[in-house]
C-alpha cells in the first residue's frame, strides 16, 4: 500500500512540473538563459550590413550618381556633391524654395524597414530655414518619415509627411511638445543618429539620446536619404546605414 502511495505522490509531482513549464509530452522543457539571449542578439547586431558614405569618391558639382532627387511642395531642388576645404560633402543648392518647399535625395537601391543612421551635418546658410536630416520608409515624395536639426530654432523634431502634409509627432512620456530644444548649434558639426525598430523611433543628438516617437502610419519599407527645408543649404557627410 506504501509503495502505491509513493508512486501516486511521484507520478503527481511529476505531472505538475511538467504543467508548469508547459510541457505537453510531445517536446522537451526549455529554459531561456537571459544573459545568453541577449549575447545573441549582440551577435546578430554587430553582423548587420553597414553601408557608409563619406562621399568622397563621387564628382563633385553633380548629384550622386545611384541617388535621385525629390520635393515636396512648390519649388526646385539640386542636390549636389561639393568640396569643404578639400572634404567632399553632400548639399541642397536650390536657393529660391518658399517656406512649405521640403527637399528630398534617397538612395536608389537601399528599402529597409528596421535600420540604424548616422551622418554629419552642419548648417551653411538659408533665410527660411537651416540644418536638415534623415528620411526614411520614403515611398514617394508625399509621403514619409522624417526627423530633422534646426540650428535656426536650436531644436530636433520628427515629422510623418503624409499625402504630402508635414506633421510633427507626439514624444513617448511627453505628448505633443514640437520634439525638444537643445543646445546651440551653431554652424560647426554635429552628429544625428536614427534608431528604427518596428514602430519605435529613438533619436540622438551629439552621442545623447533626446526622445522616442512611436508610430504607425508607415509600416512597410521604404527608401532611405536625407532631407532639408526651404532654401536650407546644410552640408552632410559620412552617412552611415545599418540595416537590421
Amino acid at each position: 500500500m506504501k509503495t502505491k502511495v509513493k508512486l501516486l505522490v511521484m507520478t503527481m509531482s511529476i505531472f505538475i512540473f511538467m504543467t508548469a513549464f508547459g510541457y505537453s509530452g510531445s517536446k522537451s522543457v526549455t529554459m531561456v538563459n537571459v544573459p545568453e539571449l541577449e549575447k545573441k542578439i549582440q551577435q546578430s547586431d554587430s553582423k548587420a550590413e553597414t553601408m557608409h558614405f563619406d562621399f568622397s569618391n563621387f564628382a563633385a558639382e553633380k548629384l550622386p550618381s545611384g541617388w535621385s532627387q525629390f520635393y515636396t511642395g512648390q519649388g526646385g531642388t539640386d542636390w549636389k556633391v561639393l568640396d569643404d576645404q578639400g572634404n567632399k560633402v553632400l548639399a541642397q543648392l536650390y536657393s529660391d524654395n518658399p517656406n512649405g518647399h521640403f527637399n528630398v535625395i534617397v538612395n536608389d537601391k537601399i528599402s529597409a524597414k528596421d535600420m540604424k543612421l548616422a551622418v554629419r551635418l552642419k548648417g551653411v546658410t538659408g533665410n527660411h530655414d537651416e540644418g536638415g536630416g534623415f528620411v526614411w520608409r520614403f515611398i514617394d515624395k508625399n509621403n514619409y518619415y522624417v526627423v530633422r536639426a534646426n540650428p535656426l530654432e536650436d531644436n530636433v523634431v520628427m515629422y510623418k509627411v503624409e499625402n504630402g502634409k508635414r506633421t510633427d509627432l507626439p514624444l513617448v512620456g511627453k505628448g505633443k511638445t514640437y520634439g525638444v530644444d537643445v543646445p546651440p548649434l551653431g554652424t560647426g558639426w554635429n552628429t544625428l543618429k536614427l534608431v528604427v525598430i518596428d514602430d519605435l523611433f529613438t533619436v540622438f543628438l551629439n552621442g545623447k539620446e533626446i526622445f522616442k516617437v512611436q508610430d504607425k502610419t508607415f509600416t512597410q519599407t521604404g527608401k532611405i536619404g536625407l532631407w532639408t527645408k526651404a532654401d536650407a543649404v546644410t552640408y552632410f557627410d559620412d552617412l552611415k546605414i545599418q540595416m537590421k
